[in-house]
């Protein structure tokens, strides 16, 4: 086979090898939230979401069957005073990681239909523009 022939068909092989970072899907990692007191109707969760999919995606909308509705919050500080604003559709590149942790972006659970328990885990929904339903497992820990 002259070399011509094997260029052509490297040329499937390199678009195979491509294919998972152009259509791959968000990695959504490190998920957990914070044990609740009883009677607590409120909860904040925590995760990692790692774009390698090669294209910019949004994240719009999640869901839990632990809570009646769920929603993205960014905390920030204006004049002293923290406030957390919801992000009805939060943007992440192509190749960008996006951290949820404590003072930051989180996640919002209202309506909680039982307290969340430390050493447990509860399944959350994320759903996004283009790679569609990323099923999560949150784990609750005491800290």
């Amino acid at each position: 086979m002259s070399a011509r022939h094997w260029s052509w068909a490297a040329v499937p092989l390199v678009f195979f090898m491509a294919w998972p970072a152009i259509a791959g899907k968000p990695l959504v990692s490190a998920a957990w939230a914070r044990a609740t007191p009883p009677g607590a109707t409120v909860a904040a969760v925590y995760l990692q979401i790692d774009n390698t999919s090669g294209r910019a995606d949004r994240l719009l909308s999640l869901s839990s069957p632990v809570a009646t509705s769920s929603e993205v919050h960014r905390t920030s500080v204006e004049d002293g005073i923290a406030r957390m604003r919801e992000i009805s559709a939060l943007h992440v590149a192509a190749g960008e990681v996006v951290e949820f942790a404590p003072g930051g972006l989180h996640i919002m659970l209202f309506g909680l239909s039982k307290p969340l328990v430390a050493g447990q885990s509860f399944a959350l929904k994320l759903v996004f523009e283009l790679a569609g339903v990323q099923p999560v497992t949150v784990i609750v820990r005491e800290d």
